[in-house]
């Protein structure tokens, strides 16, 4: 008897076979009877974008169907009665494409024209040309959120969370937004968005919708800690989105303060943002906070050895430091978690080695 493949419990999920939590206990069951608990510690994040070049193919096929039946009605009837037929179109096809053939390409481009079209026939029907009315667009952000919440749980599509948190950012920004912040934008869209230091209300709107994503994608992956369905991947997703809203708003708004004491504080912050992508085993915030790593590792090199060995300790430092976490990202996640005490929820955090 043979260890049952990650892969084949996650497509036994998707297949609707067994449910998550089944799933799990069937592969607990497995390794505590061959003694292989410590197969569990995976060093991916599981993640699948296609399954194969007839994704590919098929995604290319439906958005041509997709943009000549909208052209064909746009120029015929009306463009709001199209994008209304283009949203009928994407729920129809997402019913083989996702329930019945469980493409992964195919059902993102369709979950995605679903948005598309229900977002393009609201603002034909609701916006002036020009025009940024806050109601009509804090009434499409809700709508959308509705909208996408309803797809995820009639396709069990973890991609529709994701356009669900874009929703949810649109109308974070909408209520925090006025008609002078937009024509002040192109100027200091950094700040605006990202300085909590000038109280800008669209950067602690950053930072709020930061923090709900990553409580929402925390709580998912707590639902599927050994990453093997729809649960975790809808975790990925959200956690996405959380990543650049909180680790720029802090990281910037710590960035601006300039001197010692700015780079400092930097550089705690993403000590901090590390142990905590460890911790909940996502690298999504590490990624987020590039730029910053950057900007410290500038600030340390030109206080050590001067502007002229700048550029290639930048290049040096970087990539040891990546190359370190993604290559030892296991044992030190494990490390990290065994110095921790018992916290509510750690039990259910994505497994590591209890043992030295």
């Amino acid at each position: 008897m043979t260890l049952i493949p990650p892969e084949t419990l996650r497509s036994a999920v998707q297949a609707g076979i067994l449910n998550e939590t089944q799933a799990a206990r069937l592969s607990l069951h497995f390794q505590a009877e061959l003694g292989f608990r410590a197969a569990l510690l995976r060093d991916d994040e599981p993640f699948e974008f296609f399954k194969g070049f007839s994704e590919i193919f098929v995604t290319l096929g439906l958005s041509l169907l997709w943009g000549g039946a909208l052209g064909l009605i746009g120029l015929s009837v009306s463009w709001v009665f199209a994008h209304f037929c283009g949203l009928i179109l994407c729920l129809g096809l997402a019913r083989y494409f996702t329930l019945m053939r469980r493409m992964s390409l195919p059902s993102i481009a369709l979950a995605l024209g679903a948005a598309v079209n229900g977002s393009a026939a609201f603002s034909i029907g609701f916006f002036e040309l020009g025009s940024f009315e806050k109601a009509p667009l804090i009434t499409l952000a809700t709508l959308g959120m509705g909208g996408m919440a309803l797809y995820f749980k009639v396709f069990k599509l973890p991609f529709a969370m994701f356009l669900f948190g874009l929703f949810a950012m649109l109308l974070s920004y909408s209520v925090a937004l006025d008609l002078t912040d937009i024509a002040r934008a192109p100027r200091n869209f950094l700040e605006m968005f990202f300085d909590l230091g000038i109280a800008a209300p669209v950067a602690y709107a950053s930072l709020g919708f930061g923090f709900a994503m990553m409580a929402l994608g925390l709580w998912f992956d707590m639902q599927d800690p050994h990453r093997l369905g729809r649960f975790s991947a809808t975790g990925f997703w959200l956690h996405i989105l959380a990543a650049p809203a909180l680790v720029n708003t802090a990281a910037f708004s710590l960035y601006k303060l300039g001197g010692t004491l700015g780079y400092l504080s930097m550089a705690g912050l993403l000590l901090l943002v590390t142990v905590f992508a460890l911790i909940i085993d996502r690298r999504s915030f590490l990624t987020a906070g590039l730029f910053y790593f950057i900007a410290v590792i500038v600030w340390i090199t030109n206080q050590a050895l001067g502007e002229a060995f700048r550029g290639v300790s930048i290049v040096f430092i970087l990539g040891l430091l990546f190359t370190a976490l993604g290559t030892w990202w296991v044992q030190m996640r494990g490390a990290v978690l065994r110095a921790l005490p018992e916290f509510p929820g750690k039990s259910k955090l994505p497994p590591y080695r209890s043992e030295d």
